[in-house]
């Protein structure tokens, strides 16, 4: 299994330096690369003179281009590599960009300090970063369970679906799986623009999320200190989240720290009256964050685990 080693070098190595800053500066991200080939395209095929069939081919045409490109480029460089132990840790340095676990773990704890010593203003622009809700609107619970909600979906997007399709197909997977979640980030929206053009985008990342969301679920469901509730509240909870993904990980964390998330939020001056998962509990705090933290890192260390385990064997 040397793609399953493989991931667990990229999870190491982001875990233990994340994608530094100077790095960035000096070459960017293979994320920014695939966003630049991505608007593009957006750009240049998806007029708005069409017809929506046209442009939700457009959009099938360009969703698929960008993927092929993506996973021919990465085939082309993981059969260049050579064997043994020495492949393992090419492509896992090679995958090692393509993991955000550092990046996250520091975005959400970076909610939870000054939430923490009632820092509201510091509170809501840290979590103005990683989630699309007006934060103006957030109180202390709001701005709590925004943070852990972005803990559990980003755990599942961010990490173990790259590494899933990594350990099953190696630098391709792991690659063609940013593809196809950066073009859902970009064009996968129900916005007049992209409502047809972006409709292959969103429907694609559903496919390639559907078994590393719900993994992601039983990983914190197995961790949890309230394992029994982590597992009732995803099982009962988990199908009313708009997603037909985000809800496995994010009931799971509910359950799992005896807290009640999702629920009504406002969106651009507008309400979404979201479903609440484990509703009847009570509403999180800064606490939680860490307790949620605390569960995210056991979960992507146990996640790590497997994959050397299976190198092993």
């Amino acid at each position: 299994m040397v793609f399953a080693g493989a991931m667990a070098v990229a999870m190491a190595l982001d875990a233990l330096i994340g994608w530094p800053n100077w790095l960035f500066a000096r070459v960017g991200h293979p994320v920014t690369w695939l966003g630049r080939l991505i608007s593009a395209i957006d750009t240049a095929w998806n007029r708005s003179s069409d017809p929506p069939v046209l442009r939700r081919a457009a959009g099938i045409a360009g969703a698929l281009f960008v993927i092929a490109l993506a996973v021919a480029f990465a085939w082309a460089i993981q059969v260049a590599l050579g064997s043994g132990w020495a492949r393992v840790i090419l492509l896992g340095i090679l995958a090692w960009p393509l993991v955000a676990l550092r990046s996250l773990h520091d975005h959400v704890a970076a909610v939870a300090a000054p939430l923490a010593v009632g820092d509201i203003v510091g509170a809501r622009s840290a979590v103005s970063q990683i989630v699309g809700r007006d934060p103006a609107t957030l109180d202390d619970a709001g701005i709590a369970r925004a943070a852990i909600e972005s803990l559990a979906e980003n755990a599942s997007d961010g990490i173990v679906a790259p590494v899933f399709w990594g350990a099953l197909l190696g630098l391709p997977g792991i690659v063609g799986y940013k593809a196809i979640n950066t073009l859902d980030s970009m064009i996968g929206h129900r916005s007049e623009r992209h409502e047809a053009f972006g409709w292959a985008a969103a429907r694609i990342d559903d496919l390639a999320n559907l078994l590393p969301a719900r993994l992601t679920g039983l990983l914190f469901m197995l961790l949890a200190s309230r394992r029994s509730d982590a597992w009732s509240c995803m099982l009962r909870d988990a199908q009313k989240h708009r997603s037909p993904n985000a809800g496995w990980p994010e009931a799971a964390m509910a359950g799992g720290l005896g807290v009640r998330l999702s629920g009504p939020r406002i969106y651009h001056g507008r309400t979404a009256d979201e479903p609440w998962l484990n509703e009847g509990a009570r509403d999180p705090d800064a606490a939680d964050i860490g307790n949620g933290l605390k569960l995210y890192r056991r979960a992507m260390l146990l996640l790590a685990g497997m994959f050397v385990v299976l190198a092993l064997l």
